[in-house]
């Protein structure tokens, strides 16, 4: 696997952005999704068999989980010209009993792996960048303390950096908060087919980013393992079931989708992304029905969404919605919403504080930098458009790449917006910019 495509990175770099001709339409083949490259890696690495995945998604997420099973001895072979990847199954089994892996900032390589080197015989070191070692874990480390597991913190006693002895995890019975990460729950029920007694998995709770664990339960089920849903707040894996390798196309990334889309909304353009329909495992693509609500047309084929945004700019509507089960493209949607003729209020998304940044908090700041009326609020924001004081600024992006990618949009409707770090894109789409280039955003040196 090679580097990172697109611009080169370093952290003090930063590029002033402007806009330059938008084609009237454009058409758009986006890389997979990192959530399901990243679940599709590890349960390939579990299956009885040979995985053939295509449209793999080449970004430092997901290199952190293929280079961390490819250091415990699977056999993973990366096509990056052809985006496919071909895994070697362990039958529920590593070859190696010892490493040390590291996940930089990639939650789910972090937890996911958690789970899984808590299932594997051996013992294993599990590290990240900074950030990743203060993001919340400690309800998934009791919950695998509860089926089994033998785990600790080196330096906090709940939090990354961890010393995880394997070969423990028996499974059964357990109960998990649902309202600070899916990821949690989809790590827990990805082993679940290897734990000698299954898993009843129970939530007490509200369950933030639903459509997460719905994407884990229906990939699990396309390779192979039953899941038992008797309540919207309990799964159950039967114990023995195996995950059988099989070849897999992955969907396009729904949530990279969300700033093409929202380039149709602020500029007038129709945007078509292929390989994306109703039929989407992905909840983020419910950002295109809030479009709609906002004046956009959406359109909707078999392989395909279009969106056109309205034809005069100064026409899109504000709305009051709650993103708990889409809170990746809710930065995308505060971005899009100062530049709105009423206000937009965002609900349901506190939880993305525990994200690779405060994405309320930090959302909230930039676009005040902009000039825009935003406020923070407990589970969410508000944002009050007021094009006549917009203003350019130096957007912080954070370490967060959603963060660039979303103010990026600015570029398109303030002149001389400056973006710090735009490198950080390279967790989840390293060549957005040379994209976005091509739907008429200029991109220069600061």
């Amino acid at each position: 696997m090679g580097s990172s495509k697109g611009l080169v990175s370093t952290m003090n770099r930063c590029v002033r952005l402007y806009r330059r001709s938008v084609p009237e339409r454009v058409e758009v083949h986006l890389p997979g999704s990192k959530s399901i490259t990243n679940r599709a890696l590890l349960m390939a690495a579990l299956a009885r068999g040979r995985t053939s995945l295509g449209r793999v998604l080449d970004s430092d997420d997901t290199r952190h989980m293929a280079r961390a099973l490819q250091s415990l001895g699977v056999d993973v072979a990366w096509d990056e010209d052809e985006s496919t990847a071909t895994i070697v199954g362990g039958d529920g089994h590593v070859p190696r009993r010892a490493g040390s892996i590291f996940v930089g900032n990639a939650g789910t390589a972090a937890r996911f792996l958690t789970v899984a080197l808590s299932l594997w015989p051996g013992s294993f070191r599990l590290d990240g960048v900074a950030r990743m070692r203060s993001r919340p874990i400690a309800p998934l480390l009791t919950a695998l303390r509860t089926l089994g597991g033998q785990l600790m913190g080196t330096e906090a006693p709940d939090c990354i950096p961890l010393q995880i002895e394997g070969g423990h995890l028996r499974g059964g019975d357990v109960c998990v908060p649902g309202d600070v990460s899916s990821q949690y729950l989809s790590g827990l029920l990805l082993a679940s087919p290897y734990m000698e007694e299954g898993l009843r998995l129970s939530i007490p709770d509200v369950l933030v980013s639903r459509p997460y664990v719905e994407m884990t339960v229906k990939m699990m089920e396309s390779f192979g393992v039953e899941v038992g849903c008797p309540t919207p707040l309990r799964f159950e894996v039967a114990a023995g079931q195996r995950y059988l390798g099989r070849a897999y196309e992955i969907e396009p990334d729904a949530s990279g989708a969300s700033y093409f889309f929202a380039v149709a909304a602020l500029t007038g353009a129709r945007v078509q992304v292929h390989g994306l329909s109703r039929t989407s495992m992905q909840g983020d693509l419910r950002f295109v029905e809030i479009l709609e609500r906002m004046g956009c047309q959406v359109e909707w084929g078999p392989t395909m969404v279009a969106v056109q945004g309205p034809a005069e700019q100064g026409q899109l509507r504000g709305v009051e919605v709650d993103m708990r089960d889409c809170s990746d493209v809710a930065q995308t949607l505060a971005v899009v919403a100062a530049f709105a003729t009423s206000p937009t209020r965002i609900t349901g998304i506190g939880f993305i504080r525990g994200k690779e940044t405060d994405r309320v908090g930090a959302v909230v700041r930039e676009l005040q930098r902009l000039g825009v009326h935003a406020a923070e609020e407990p589970d969410g924001m508000s944002i009050n458009p007021t094009a006549s004081a917009l203003r350019p600024a130096r957007i912080q992006t954070y370490e967060d790449h959603r963060m660039a990618m979303s103010f990026a949009l600015a570029g398109f409707m303030v002149e001389g917006v400056e973006l710090q770090d735009p490198d950080c894109v390279a967790k989840t789409f390293p060549d957005f910019f040379d994209r976005m280039l091509r739907l008429g955003l200029g991109v220069e040196e600061c």
